[in-house]
Protein backbone atom coordinates (compact mmCIF):
# COMPACT_ATOMS: atom_id res chain seq x y z
CA UNK A 1 0.00 0.00 0.00
CA UNK A 2 1.08 3.57 -0.64
CA UNK A 3 2.42 5.35 2.41
CA UNK A 4 0.75 8.60 3.46
CA UNK A 5 3.35 10.70 5.24
CA UNK A 6 2.99 13.32 7.92
CA UNK A 7 4.76 16.66 7.60
CA UNK A 8 7.46 15.51 10.05
CA UNK A 9 8.06 12.28 8.16
CA UNK A 10 8.36 14.14 4.85
CA UNK A 11 10.76 16.70 6.33
CA UNK A 12 12.91 13.91 7.77
CA UNK A 13 13.04 12.15 4.40
CA UNK A 14 14.10 15.32 2.60
CA UNK A 15 16.64 16.22 5.27
CA UNK A 16 18.19 12.76 5.16
CA UNK A 17 18.60 13.03 1.38
CA UNK A 18 20.21 16.47 1.73
CA UNK A 19 22.56 15.37 4.50
CA UNK A 20 23.65 12.37 2.45
CA UNK A 21 25.00 14.78 -0.18
CA UNK A 22 23.10 13.21 -3.05
CA UNK A 23 20.85 16.24 -3.52
CA UNK A 24 20.64 19.81 -2.26
CA UNK A 25 17.64 21.64 -0.89
CA UNK A 26 17.78 23.93 -3.91
CA UNK A 27 17.60 20.96 -6.26
CA UNK A 28 14.58 19.52 -4.41
CA UNK A 29 12.89 22.92 -4.65
CA UNK A 30 13.62 23.07 -8.39
CA UNK A 31 12.21 19.58 -8.89
CA UNK A 32 9.07 20.51 -6.96
CA UNK A 33 8.50 23.63 -9.05
CA UNK A 34 8.99 21.71 -12.27
CA UNK A 35 6.55 19.06 -11.03
CA UNK A 36 3.91 21.70 -10.42
CA UNK A 37 4.26 23.18 -13.92
CA UNK A 38 4.19 19.70 -15.42
CA UNK A 39 1.02 18.85 -13.49
CA UNK A 40 -0.67 22.07 -14.62
CA UNK A 41 0.05 21.37 -18.29
CA UNK A 42 -1.07 17.76 -17.94
CA UNK A 43 -4.34 18.83 -16.34
CA UNK A 44 -5.01 21.67 -18.80
CA UNK A 45 -3.03 20.95 -22.01
CA UNK A 46 -4.34 24.11 -23.64
CA UNK A 47 -2.29 26.17 -21.18
CA UNK A 48 0.94 24.80 -22.62
CA UNK A 49 0.09 25.91 -26.15
CA UNK A 50 0.08 29.70 -25.70
CA UNK A 51 1.21 32.29 -23.15
CA UNK A 52 -1.23 33.09 -20.37
CA UNK A 53 -1.32 35.08 -17.15
CA UNK A 54 -0.46 33.65 -13.75
CA UNK A 55 -0.65 35.08 -10.27
CA UNK A 56 1.70 33.38 -7.81
CA UNK A 57 1.07 33.95 -4.11
CA UNK A 58 4.22 33.09 -2.15
CA UNK A 59 4.57 32.60 1.58
CA UNK A 60 7.39 33.03 4.10
CA UNK A 61 8.73 29.46 3.99
CA UNK A 62 9.95 26.86 1.55
CA UNK A 63 6.47 26.54 0.04
CA UNK A 64 6.95 30.12 -1.08
CA UNK A 65 10.32 29.08 -2.51
CA UNK A 66 8.52 26.48 -4.65
CA UNK A 67 6.24 29.29 -5.82
CA UNK A 68 9.18 31.44 -6.93
CA UNK A 69 10.45 28.48 -8.98
CA UNK A 70 7.03 28.07 -10.62
CA UNK A 71 6.90 31.80 -11.40
CA UNK A 72 10.32 31.68 -13.06
CA UNK A 73 9.48 28.58 -15.10
CA UNK A 74 6.19 30.04 -16.35
CA UNK A 75 7.93 33.30 -17.21
CA UNK A 76 10.49 31.33 -19.23
CA UNK A 77 7.54 29.64 -20.99
CA UNK A 78 6.40 33.06 -22.15
CA UNK A 79 3.70 33.70 -19.55
CA UNK A 80 2.90 37.03 -17.93
CA UNK A 81 3.50 36.41 -14.23
CA UNK A 82 2.73 38.53 -11.15
CA UNK A 83 4.23 37.48 -7.81
CA UNK A 84 2.97 38.53 -4.39
CA UNK A 85 4.77 37.76 -1.13
CA UNK A 86 3.23 37.22 2.27
CA UNK A 87 5.96 37.99 4.81
CA UNK A 88 9.37 39.61 5.04
CA UNK A 89 11.76 38.64 2.20
CA UNK A 90 14.73 39.07 4.54
CA UNK A 91 13.38 36.27 6.75
CA UNK A 92 12.95 33.69 3.99
CA UNK A 93 14.75 30.35 4.51
CA UNK A 94 18.06 30.15 2.58
CA UNK A 95 16.82 28.10 -0.38
CA UNK A 96 13.61 30.13 -0.71
CA UNK A 97 15.70 33.33 -0.52
CA UNK A 98 17.85 32.16 -3.45
CA UNK A 99 14.77 31.56 -5.59
CA UNK A 100 13.27 34.87 -4.47
CA UNK A 101 16.42 36.59 -5.77
CA UNK A 102 16.38 34.58 -9.01
CA UNK A 103 12.82 35.72 -9.63
CA UNK A 104 13.84 39.28 -8.75
CA UNK A 105 16.05 39.30 -11.82
CA UNK A 106 12.97 38.62 -13.99
CA UNK A 107 10.17 40.57 -12.34
CA UNK A 108 9.01 42.39 -9.24
CA UNK A 109 7.66 41.00 -5.99
CA UNK A 110 4.68 42.88 -4.57
CA UNK A 111 3.67 42.69 -0.89
CA UNK A 112 0.52 40.61 -0.74
CA UNK A 113 -1.16 43.29 1.37
CA UNK A 114 -1.38 45.42 -1.78
CA UNK A 115 -3.30 42.81 -3.74
CA UNK A 116 -6.61 44.66 -3.48
CA UNK A 117 -4.97 47.80 -4.83
CA UNK A 118 -3.49 46.01 -7.81
CA UNK A 119 -6.52 43.86 -8.75
CA UNK A 120 -4.12 41.53 -10.50
CA UNK A 121 -6.30 38.46 -10.15
CA UNK A 122 -9.38 39.78 -11.91
CA UNK A 123 -7.42 42.26 -14.06
CA UNK A 124 -10.46 44.23 -15.31
CA UNK A 125 -8.39 45.92 -18.01
CA UNK A 126 -7.21 42.65 -19.57
CA UNK A 127 -7.66 38.91 -19.42
CA UNK A 128 -8.10 37.19 -16.05
CA UNK A 129 -5.30 35.07 -14.66
CA UNK A 130 -5.38 31.55 -16.06
CA UNK A 131 -3.69 30.25 -12.92
CA UNK A 132 -3.73 31.45 -9.32
CA UNK A 133 -0.88 29.62 -7.60
CA UNK A 134 -1.25 29.11 -3.85
CA UNK A 135 2.29 28.82 -2.49
CA UNK A 136 1.68 30.65 0.78
CA UNK A 137 1.70 27.85 3.34
CA UNK A 138 2.56 24.20 2.80
CA UNK A 139 2.91 21.15 5.01
CA UNK A 140 4.86 22.99 7.71
CA UNK A 141 1.95 25.16 8.86
CA UNK A 142 1.23 24.58 12.57
CA UNK A 143 -1.09 27.48 13.40
CA UNK A 144 -3.35 29.99 11.71
CA UNK A 145 -1.21 33.09 11.05
CA UNK A 146 -2.49 36.31 12.53
CA UNK A 147 -4.66 38.17 10.04
CA UNK A 148 -4.61 35.34 7.49
CA UNK A 149 -8.40 35.11 7.28
CA UNK A 150 -8.65 38.83 6.48
CA UNK A 151 -5.96 38.42 3.84
CA UNK A 152 -7.96 35.71 2.08
CA UNK A 153 -11.07 37.89 2.26
CA UNK A 154 -9.12 40.58 0.42
CA UNK A 155 -7.96 38.12 -2.26
CA UNK A 156 -11.48 36.78 -2.78
CA UNK A 157 -12.87 40.30 -2.96
CA UNK A 158 -10.27 41.31 -5.52
CA UNK A 159 -10.66 38.28 -7.75
CA UNK A 160 -14.08 36.71 -7.11
CA UNK A 161 -11.78 33.78 -7.51
CA UNK A 162 -14.01 31.02 -6.21
CA UNK A 163 -16.29 31.65 -9.21
CA UNK A 164 -14.20 30.34 -12.07
CA UNK A 165 -16.98 31.07 -14.54
CA UNK A 166 -16.45 34.79 -13.86
CA UNK A 167 -12.73 35.01 -13.27
CA UNK A 168 -11.61 32.19 -15.55
CA UNK A 169 -8.90 31.30 -13.03
CA UNK A 170 -7.84 27.84 -11.96
CA UNK A 171 -6.55 27.63 -8.41
CA UNK A 172 -3.50 25.42 -7.92
CA UNK A 173 -2.14 24.62 -4.47
CA UNK A 174 1.45 23.54 -3.89
CA UNK A 175 1.49 20.61 -1.45
CA UNK A 176 -1.70 21.61 0.41
CA UNK A 177 -4.17 24.51 0.21
CA UNK A 178 -3.03 27.20 2.62
CA UNK A 179 -4.36 26.79 6.19
CA UNK A 180 -5.11 23.09 5.68
CA UNK A 181 -3.24 20.81 8.09
CA UNK A 182 -1.40 18.17 6.06
CA UNK A 183 -1.57 15.81 9.05
CA UNK A 184 -5.25 16.00 9.97
CA UNK A 185 -7.23 17.50 7.09
CA UNK A 186 -8.40 20.25 9.46
CA UNK A 187 -8.52 23.93 8.57
CA UNK A 188 -6.53 25.66 11.27
CA UNK A 189 -8.60 28.35 12.93
CA UNK A 190 -11.80 27.44 11.05
CA UNK A 191 -14.85 25.87 12.70
CA UNK A 192 -17.11 25.70 9.65
CA UNK A 193 -18.29 22.37 8.26
CA UNK A 194 -16.88 22.91 4.79
CA UNK A 195 -13.89 24.84 3.45
CA UNK A 196 -14.63 28.52 3.15
CA UNK A 197 -12.88 31.85 3.44
CA UNK A 198 -10.18 30.47 5.75
CA UNK A 199 -8.61 28.29 3.06
CA UNK A 200 -7.84 28.32 -0.61
CA UNK A 201 -10.24 25.87 -2.22
CA UNK A 202 -8.23 24.50 -5.11
CA UNK A 203 -9.02 23.03 -8.48
CA UNK A 204 -5.73 21.14 -8.38
CA UNK A 205 -3.32 20.30 -5.56
CA UNK A 206 0.18 19.09 -6.41
CA UNK A 207 2.05 17.22 -3.70
CA UNK A 208 5.49 15.59 -3.80
CA UNK A 209 6.89 12.08 -3.36
CA UNK A 210 3.66 10.78 -1.80
CA UNK A 211 0.31 12.10 -0.66
CA UNK A 212 0.06 13.35 2.90
CA UNK A 213 -2.35 12.03 5.53
CA UNK A 214 -4.42 15.23 5.52
CA UNK A 215 -5.09 14.98 1.80
CA UNK A 216 -7.43 12.07 2.58
CA UNK A 217 -8.95 13.13 5.89
CA UNK A 218 -11.92 15.30 6.78
CA UNK A 219 -11.92 18.54 4.71
CA UNK A 220 -8.74 17.74 2.81
CA UNK A 221 -10.40 16.35 -0.33
CA UNK A 222 -12.91 19.22 -0.51
CA UNK A 223 -10.15 21.81 -0.21
CA UNK A 224 -7.70 20.04 -2.54
CA UNK A 225 -9.95 19.51 -5.57
CA UNK A 226 -7.98 17.06 -7.68
CA UNK A 227 -4.83 15.62 -6.09
CA UNK A 228 -1.70 14.87 -8.12
CA UNK A 229 1.56 13.53 -6.68
CA UNK A 230 4.84 14.31 -8.42
CA UNK A 231 8.22 12.69 -7.91
CA UNK A 232 11.14 14.74 -6.63
CA UNK A 233 13.61 11.88 -6.87
CA UNK A 234 13.37 10.42 -3.36
CA UNK A 235 12.10 6.99 -4.37
CA UNK A 236 14.03 4.07 -2.97
CA UNK A 237 15.42 5.97 -0.01
CA UNK A 238 14.81 4.41 3.40
CA UNK A 239 12.29 6.47 5.30
CA UNK A 240 13.68 7.81 8.59
CA UNK A 241 11.89 6.41 11.63
CA UNK A 242 10.11 9.41 13.12
CA UNK A 243 8.39 8.79 16.44
CA UNK A 244 5.43 10.93 17.46
CA UNK A 245 5.17 12.29 21.00
CA UNK A 246 1.83 12.50 22.78
CA UNK A 247 0.40 15.98 23.43
CA UNK A 248 0.36 17.57 26.90
CA UNK A 249 -2.66 16.73 29.03
CA UNK A 250 -5.69 18.61 27.78
CA UNK A 251 -4.03 19.81 24.58
CA UNK A 252 -6.06 19.81 21.37
CA UNK A 253 -3.11 19.55 19.02
CA UNK A 254 -0.78 16.59 18.76
CA UNK A 255 -1.52 12.89 18.55
CA UNK A 256 -1.00 9.77 20.64
CA UNK A 257 2.34 8.06 20.95
CA UNK A 258 2.94 5.95 17.85
CA UNK A 259 5.83 3.52 17.38
CA UNK A 260 8.56 5.04 15.19
CA UNK A 261 8.13 4.07 11.57
CA UNK A 262 4.42 3.25 11.85
CA UNK A 263 3.10 5.25 8.93
CA UNK A 264 -0.46 5.51 7.69
CA UNK A 265 -1.12 3.61 4.48
CA UNK A 266 -3.68 4.05 1.72
CA UNK A 267 -5.74 0.94 1.03
CA UNK A 268 -5.24 -0.08 -2.59
CA UNK A 269 -6.09 -3.01 -4.81
CA UNK A 270 -2.53 -4.29 -5.15
CA UNK A 271 -2.14 -5.36 -1.53
CA UNK A 272 -5.51 -6.94 -0.79
CA UNK A 273 -5.22 -10.60 0.24
CA UNK A 274 -8.67 -11.58 -0.99
CA UNK A 275 -7.60 -10.82 -4.54
CA UNK A 276 -5.73 -14.11 -4.70
CA UNK A 277 -7.66 -16.70 -6.65
CA UNK A 278 -10.08 -18.91 -4.73
CA UNK A 279 -8.55 -22.23 -3.76
CA UNK A 280 -9.92 -25.35 -5.42
CA UNK A 281 -11.22 -27.16 -2.35
CA UNK A 282 -14.38 -27.86 -0.29
CA UNK A 283 -16.76 -25.34 1.29
CA UNK A 284 -15.60 -25.80 4.88
CA UNK A 285 -12.10 -24.70 3.94
CA UNK A 286 -13.61 -21.28 3.14
CA UNK A 287 -15.01 -20.94 6.64
CA UNK A 288 -18.40 -20.83 8.30
CA UNK A 289 -19.86 -17.46 9.33
CA UNK A 290 -22.67 -16.97 11.84
CA UNK A 291 -24.75 -13.78 11.65
CA UNK A 292 -27.02 -13.17 14.64
CA UNK A 293 -30.36 -11.57 13.83
CA UNK A 294 -32.93 -9.48 15.63
CA UNK A 295 -36.51 -10.50 16.23
CA UNK A 296 -39.58 -10.28 13.97
CA UNK A 297 -39.57 -7.21 11.75
CA UNK A 298 -35.87 -6.59 12.52
CA UNK A 299 -34.19 -9.29 10.45
CA UNK A 300 -33.38 -7.29 7.31
CA UNK A 301 -30.05 -5.87 8.49
CA UNK A 302 -28.72 -9.31 9.45
CA UNK A 303 -29.88 -10.74 6.13
CA UNK A 304 -27.95 -8.02 4.32
CA UNK A 305 -24.84 -8.88 6.33
CA UNK A 306 -25.31 -12.58 5.67
CA UNK A 307 -25.64 -12.02 1.93
CA UNK A 308 -22.47 -9.94 2.01
CA UNK A 309 -20.57 -12.67 3.87
CA UNK A 310 -21.73 -15.31 1.40
CA UNK A 311 -20.93 -13.29 -1.70
CA UNK A 312 -17.44 -12.40 -0.51
CA UNK A 313 -16.54 -16.05 -0.26
CA UNK A 314 -17.42 -17.60 3.09
CA UNK A 315 -18.03 -21.29 2.44
CA UNK A 316 -21.14 -21.40 4.61
CA UNK A 317 -23.23 -18.68 6.23
CA UNK A 318 -25.80 -19.29 8.93
CA UNK A 319 -28.33 -16.83 10.29
CA UNK A 320 -28.96 -17.28 14.01
CA UNK A 321 -32.56 -16.20 14.52
CA UNK A 322 -34.97 -16.05 17.49
CA UNK A 323 -37.74 -18.62 17.20
CA UNK A 324 -40.42 -16.00 16.63
CA UNK A 325 -38.59 -14.74 13.50
CA UNK A 326 -37.74 -18.09 11.91
CA UNK A 327 -40.67 -18.13 9.48
CA UNK A 328 -39.98 -14.55 8.41
CA UNK A 329 -36.34 -15.32 7.63
CA UNK A 330 -37.00 -18.72 6.08
CA UNK A 331 -39.21 -17.05 3.47
CA UNK A 332 -36.35 -14.73 2.47
CA UNK A 333 -33.23 -16.91 2.21
CA UNK A 334 -32.08 -19.91 0.21
CA UNK A 335 -28.31 -20.48 0.12
CA UNK A 336 -28.02 -18.97 3.59
CA UNK A 337 -28.71 -21.51 6.34
CA UNK A 338 -30.94 -20.95 9.34
CA UNK A 339 -30.56 -21.92 13.02
CA UNK A 340 -32.71 -21.10 16.01
CA UNK A 341 -30.54 -18.88 18.22
CA UNK A 342 -32.64 -16.57 20.32
CA UNK A 343 -31.52 -17.06 23.90
CA UNK A 344 -27.93 -16.97 25.18
CA UNK A 345 -28.17 -20.71 25.73
CA UNK A 346 -29.26 -21.35 22.15
CA UNK A 347 -26.48 -19.14 20.80
CA UNK A 348 -23.94 -20.93 22.97
CA UNK A 349 -25.17 -24.28 21.66
CA UNK A 350 -24.78 -23.15 18.05
CA UNK A 351 -21.24 -21.96 18.76
CA UNK A 352 -20.25 -25.36 20.09
CA UNK A 353 -19.69 -26.20 16.42
CA UNK A 354 -16.03 -25.26 16.11
CA UNK A 355 -16.36 -25.02 12.34
CA UNK A 356 -18.08 -21.67 12.91
CA UNK A 357 -15.03 -19.41 12.88
CA UNK A 358 -16.55 -15.93 12.48
CA UNK A 359 -19.55 -14.25 14.11
CA UNK A 360 -21.25 -10.96 13.30
CA UNK A 361 -23.30 -9.23 16.00
CA UNK A 362 -25.15 -5.94 15.78
CA UNK A 363 -27.09 -5.36 12.55
CA UNK A 364 -30.74 -5.20 13.64
CA UNK A 365 -29.90 -7.21 16.75
CA UNK A 366 -31.50 -4.93 19.32
CA UNK A 367 -29.60 -3.29 22.15
CA UNK A 368 -30.81 -5.60 24.93
CA UNK A 369 -30.22 -8.72 22.88
CA UNK A 370 -26.76 -7.50 21.91
CA UNK A 371 -25.85 -6.92 25.56
CA UNK A 372 -26.76 -10.53 26.31
CA UNK A 373 -25.10 -12.16 23.32
CA UNK A 374 -21.74 -10.37 22.89
CA UNK A 375 -20.28 -12.02 26.03
CA UNK A 376 -21.58 -15.41 24.88
CA UNK A 377 -19.88 -15.12 21.48
CA UNK A 378 -16.69 -13.70 22.94
CA UNK A 379 -16.44 -16.45 25.53
CA UNK A 380 -17.35 -19.32 23.23
CA UNK A 381 -14.83 -22.16 23.08
CA UNK A 382 -12.60 -20.72 25.80
CA UNK A 383 -9.12 -19.86 24.58
CA UNK A 384 -10.07 -20.30 20.91
CA UNK A 385 -13.06 -17.97 20.44
CA UNK A 386 -14.32 -17.26 16.93
CA UNK A 387 -13.48 -14.03 15.15
CA UNK A 388 -16.09 -11.37 15.81
CA UNK A 389 -17.42 -8.30 14.01
CA UNK A 390 -19.33 -5.88 16.23
CA UNK A 391 -21.49 -3.30 14.50
CA UNK A 392 -24.54 -1.12 15.15
CA UNK A 393 -26.52 -2.32 18.22
CA UNK A 394 -23.59 -4.35 19.54
CA UNK A 395 -21.69 -1.07 19.92
CA UNK A 396 -24.57 1.05 21.21
CA UNK A 397 -25.39 -1.58 23.85
CA UNK A 398 -22.26 -0.62 25.79
CA UNK A 399 -22.57 3.17 25.53
CA UNK A 400 -23.18 3.48 29.29
CA UNK A 401 -20.00 1.55 30.18
CA UNK A 402 -17.64 0.92 27.25
CA UNK A 403 -15.01 -0.61 29.54
CA UNK A 404 -17.28 -3.61 30.07
CA UNK A 405 -17.14 -4.25 26.34
CA UNK A 406 -13.39 -3.71 26.07
CA UNK A 407 -12.84 -6.23 28.86
CA UNK A 408 -14.50 -9.04 26.92
CA UNK A 409 -13.03 -8.31 23.49
CA UNK A 410 -10.04 -10.18 22.08
CA UNK A 411 -7.53 -9.69 19.29
CA UNK A 412 -9.71 -11.40 16.67
CA UNK A 413 -12.45 -8.76 16.93
CA UNK A 414 -13.27 -5.88 14.58
CA UNK A 415 -15.38 -2.90 15.68
CA UNK A 416 -17.07 -0.91 12.88
CA UNK A 417 -18.48 2.34 14.34
CA UNK A 418 -19.77 5.32 12.42
CA UNK A 419 -19.29 8.75 13.98
CA UNK A 420 -22.20 8.50 16.41
CA UNK A 421 -21.28 5.01 17.59
CA UNK A 422 -17.64 6.04 17.95
CA UNK A 423 -18.74 8.92 20.19
CA UNK A 424 -20.71 6.52 22.42
CA UNK A 425 -17.78 4.16 22.93
CA UNK A 426 -14.98 6.74 22.96
CA UNK A 427 -16.59 10.01 24.10
CA UNK A 428 -13.32 11.67 25.09
CA UNK A 429 -11.67 10.93 21.74
CA UNK A 430 -14.74 12.13 19.87
CA UNK A 431 -14.73 15.36 21.88
CA UNK A 432 -11.12 16.02 20.94
CA UNK A 433 -12.01 15.49 17.28
CA UNK A 434 -14.81 18.05 17.50
CA UNK A 435 -12.70 20.81 19.01
CA UNK A 436 -11.66 23.62 16.70
CA UNK A 437 -7.91 23.31 16.13
CA UNK A 438 -5.87 26.41 16.79
CA UNK A 439 -2.51 24.74 16.31
CA UNK A 440 -1.16 21.74 14.50
CA UNK A 441 -0.70 19.02 13.76
CA UNK A 442 -4.35 18.99 14.85
CA UNK A 443 -5.83 15.89 16.49
CA UNK A 444 -7.05 13.77 13.60
CA UNK A 445 -9.32 10.85 12.83
CA UNK A 446 -6.16 8.76 12.45
CA UNK A 447 -5.06 9.69 15.96
CA UNK A 448 -8.50 8.94 17.41
CA UNK A 449 -8.82 5.57 15.67
CA UNK A 450 -5.34 4.50 16.76
CA UNK A 451 -6.14 5.37 20.36
CA UNK A 452 -9.50 3.59 20.12
CA UNK A 453 -7.90 0.41 18.78
CA UNK A 454 -5.31 0.41 21.54
CA UNK A 455 -8.01 0.96 24.18
CA UNK A 456 -10.31 -1.73 22.80
CA UNK A 457 -7.49 -4.19 22.16
CA UNK A 458 -8.71 -4.99 18.65
CA UNK A 459 -9.07 -3.57 15.15
CA UNK A 460 -11.32 -0.52 14.83
CA UNK A 461 -12.78 0.57 11.50
CA UNK A 462 -14.06 4.15 11.85
CA UNK A 463 -16.48 4.59 8.97
CA UNK A 464 -16.92 7.53 6.62
CA UNK A 465 -15.74 8.65 3.18
CA UNK A 466 -12.37 8.76 4.93
CA UNK A 467 -12.65 5.34 6.60
CA UNK A 468 -9.75 4.87 9.02
CA UNK A 469 -8.69 1.39 10.12
CA UNK A 470 -6.29 0.83 13.01
CA UNK A 471 -4.86 -2.06 15.00
CA UNK A 472 -3.77 -1.98 18.65
CA UNK A 473 -0.08 -2.07 17.65
CA UNK A 474 -0.31 1.27 15.81
CA UNK A 475 -0.76 0.02 12.25
CA UNK A 476 -3.18 2.28 10.46
CA UNK A 477 -4.65 2.73 6.99
CA UNK A 478 -7.18 4.93 5.21
CA UNK A 479 -9.73 3.63 2.74
CA UNK A 480 -10.52 6.80 0.84
CA UNK A 481 -13.85 7.01 -0.98
CA UNK A 482 -12.87 10.41 -2.30
CA UNK A 483 -11.29 12.05 -5.36
CA UNK A 484 -11.72 9.57 -8.25
CA UNK A 485 -13.16 6.94 -5.86
CA UNK A 486 -15.93 9.15 -4.48
CA UNK A 487 -19.23 7.28 -4.17
CA UNK A 488 -21.65 9.51 -2.23
CA UNK A 489 -24.57 7.20 -3.04
CA UNK A 490 -22.94 4.69 -0.67
CA UNK A 491 -24.48 6.71 2.17
CA UNK A 492 -27.69 4.67 2.15
CA UNK A 493 -29.49 2.64 4.79
CA UNK A 494 -28.06 -0.85 5.19
CA UNK A 495 -24.74 -0.28 3.46
CA UNK A 496 -22.93 -0.54 6.80
CA UNK A 497 -24.62 -3.89 7.45
CA UNK A 498 -23.27 -5.19 4.16
CA UNK A 499 -19.79 -3.95 5.08
CA UNK A 500 -20.01 -5.85 8.39
CA UNK A 501 -20.95 -8.95 6.40
CA UNK A 502 -18.03 -8.48 4.03
CA UNK A 503 -15.60 -8.32 6.97
CA UNK A 504 -17.20 -11.36 8.61
CA UNK A 505 -16.96 -13.39 5.41
CA UNK A 506 -13.29 -12.54 5.00
CA UNK A 507 -12.56 -13.45 8.62
CA UNK A 508 -14.28 -16.78 8.00
CA UNK A 509 -11.99 -17.30 5.02
CA UNK A 510 -9.00 -16.90 7.31
CA UNK A 511 -7.99 -13.33 6.50
CA UNK A 512 -6.42 -11.54 9.48
CA UNK A 513 -8.63 -8.87 11.12
CA UNK A 514 -6.69 -5.82 9.92
CA UNK A 515 -6.49 -7.11 6.36
CA UNK A 516 -10.12 -8.25 6.42
CA UNK A 517 -11.27 -4.76 7.41
CA UNK A 518 -9.09 -3.09 4.76
CA UNK A 519 -10.14 -5.48 2.01
CA UNK A 520 -13.83 -5.32 2.83
CA UNK A 521 -13.79 -1.51 2.92
CA UNK A 522 -12.06 -1.32 -0.47
CA UNK A 523 -14.43 -3.82 -2.10
CA UNK A 524 -17.42 -2.06 -0.53
CA UNK A 525 -16.49 1.15 -2.37
CA UNK A 526 -15.66 -0.73 -5.57
CA UNK A 527 -19.14 -2.31 -5.56
CA UNK A 528 -20.72 1.13 -5.13
CA UNK A 529 -18.67 2.58 -7.97
CA UNK A 530 -19.64 -0.33 -10.19
CA UNK A 531 -23.35 0.24 -9.62
CA UNK A 532 -23.44 4.03 -9.52
CA UNK A 533 -26.18 6.43 -8.39
CA UNK A 534 -29.45 4.80 -7.40
CA UNK A 535 -27.67 2.20 -5.31
CA UNK A 536 -29.49 0.56 -2.40
CA UNK A 537 -27.85 -1.74 0.11
CA UNK A 538 -29.23 -4.91 -1.48
CA UNK A 539 -27.28 -4.09 -4.65
CA UNK A 540 -23.87 -4.17 -2.99
CA UNK A 541 -23.37 -7.93 -2.54
CA UNK A 542 -24.66 -8.57 -6.05
CA UNK A 543 -21.93 -6.35 -7.48
CA UNK A 544 -19.15 -8.52 -6.05
CA UNK A 545 -19.10 -11.13 -8.85
CA UNK A 546 -18.55 -8.38 -11.41
CA UNK A 547 -15.86 -6.78 -9.27
CA UNK A 548 -14.09 -10.13 -8.91
CA UNK A 549 -14.30 -10.71 -12.67
CA UNK A 550 -12.76 -7.31 -13.31
CA UNK A 551 -9.97 -8.28 -10.93
CA UNK A 552 -9.45 -11.49 -12.93
CA UNK A 553 -10.42 -13.85 -10.12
Amino acid sequence: MTELLTAAQMRALEQAAIESGEVSGLELMERAGRGVVEAVFEEWPELAKAPHRAVVLCGPGNNGGDGFVVARLLKEWGWEVEVFLYGDPEKLPPDAKVNYERWGEMGEVVPISKITDRFYLSNPEGSPAAIVMDAIFGTGLTREPEGFGLLIDDIVFAAEYFDTNKSGSRVVAIDVPSSLSSDSGELLGDDSEIPGDDAFVSNLTVSFHTAKVGHHLKRGPLACGKLVVKSIGLEGRPRPRVGVKPPPDGAVGGCPAVPPGEVVKLVERSSLPVLRKFEQTHKFSHGHALILSGGPGRTGAARLAARGALRIGAGLVTLGVPGAAQMEVAAQVTAIMLRRAGTPGEVGAVLEDDRINAVCLGPGLGVERARELVPVASGARGLQPPCMVLDADALTAYADDPEVLFAILHGKCVLTPHGGEFARLFPDLSERLRKEPSSGPAYSKVDATREAAKRAGCVVLFKGPDTVIAAPDGRCSINSAQYDRAAPWLATAGSGDVLAGFITGLLARGVAPMQAAETAAWLHVECALGFGPGLVAEDLPEQLPGVFRALSL
